[in-house]
């Protein structure tokens, strides 16, 4: 006699019932607990070295700015707003404002344009382009300080090796006090500004340059279009999100300069190279105004946020948009 069993009567070790939705929910949950355990053990580390060194030393300098304090001791001497009153009274930091926008201004008026000519040189097919490439971004590897000392030497006054080039071809009249003369100090310093950075700018463009699909320029190129009319119309769109970037690093980085200035000219002559940085850095660690300083550190920060949410809303928001991805763990 064959016995027969309906598909609902089969058992086996791979046909057991399903567990109860209550257990099913434990093990979700379970899952999602490891998965924040091991996303936070990861990040740990990392946070503990931001709040000790980044976060806790900001709150504190905000602190310290409403005091009068020369640095030893916790602050005592409370004053309120008279340091940032200060500020828009300090001739010195006013200046520091106007002198960084001029290098925000001469950064994206002529180092960044360099950059960009000089990346698309070195896009094109050429002998040697690995070699151009290497030695242009050079300049950024090197530290400001050697920078600093280098540039420092080469326009010393008299016997330094921009005067004797500038003698040796008979042009010994535009030599002088590169950096010791009011009227050139900016400009022979935004010199080495463009030498040391526009390397790095150079390679984002680069690496930009490389993403752009060369069947778009093929086809530009077959409907016609010259090289300046493909660069337009075709490279230059796709090179936009690179281009907002680097913006941005320029003018941050302007803002924050400090160590290139301080190695070569230390602010002078008679503050005429002093950038917000060393002015801060004058009166806490030369003059021990802390508070003071500390007021300068928080009008850095101030403008360099107020800089950084205004571009992120007005500039770089369809980049962001266009970046942003959802990432759900249920698979949903």
């Amino acid at each position: 006699m064959t016995s027969t069993f309906l598909p609902s009567e089969r058992t086996g070790p791979d046909t057991g019932p399903p567990p109860p939705a209550p257990d099913r929910a434990r093990g979700r949950a379970r899952r999602r607990t490891l998965n924040w355990l091991t996303a936070t053990g990861f990040q740990l580390p990392a946070l503990v070295l931001f709040i000790g060194l980044v976060l806790l030393p900001m709150l504190f300098a905000l602190y310290a700015a409403f005091f009068r304090w020369g640095g030893f001791g916790m602050p005592s001497d409370y004053v309120g707003g008279e340091n940032f009153t200060r500020l828009f009274q300090d001739e010195v930091f006013l200046g520091d404002l106007w002198r960084c926008l001029v290098l925000v201004v001469l950064s994206l008026a002529l180092q960044l344009p360099f950059a960009l000519a000089m990346a698309v040189l070195l896009n094109q097919r050429m002998r040697g382009r690995a070699v151009y490439r290497m030695l242009f971004f050079a300049p950024y590897v090197l530290s400001e300080a050697i920078t600093g000392i280098l540039f420092g030497m080469i326009f010393a006054p008299d016997d330094g090796f921009a005067d004797q080039v500038l003698g040796r071809i008979g042009l010994e009249g535009l030599g002088g006090e590169w950096f010791a003369d009011p009227s050139t100090v900016m400009a022979t310093l935004f010199l080495v500004m463009m030498w040391k950075y526009f390397g790095f700018h150079m390679m984002l463009y680069l690496a930009g340059l490389q993403a752009v699909p060369k069947e778009l320029t093929e086809a530009a190129l077959i409907d016609g279009a010259g090289p300046w009319q493909r660069f337009r119309n075709v490279t230059l769109p796709l090179l936009a999100p690179t281009l907002r970037i680097s913006v941005f690093l320029s003018v941050i980085g302007s803002i924050q300069l400090f160590d290139l200035v301080w190695v070569t000219t230390a602010g002078g002559p008679d503050h005429h190279s002093e950038t917000m940085a060393v002015t801060m850095f004058q009166y806490g660690f030369k003059r021990y105004q802390v508070g003071y300083a500390s007021a300068i550190s928080v009008a850095m920060f101030a403008i360099s946020l107020v800089f950084a949410l205004a571009y992120q809303r007005f500039v770089l928001r369809r980049d962001l948009e266009g970046a942003t991805t959802t990432m759900r763990g249920d698979g949903k």
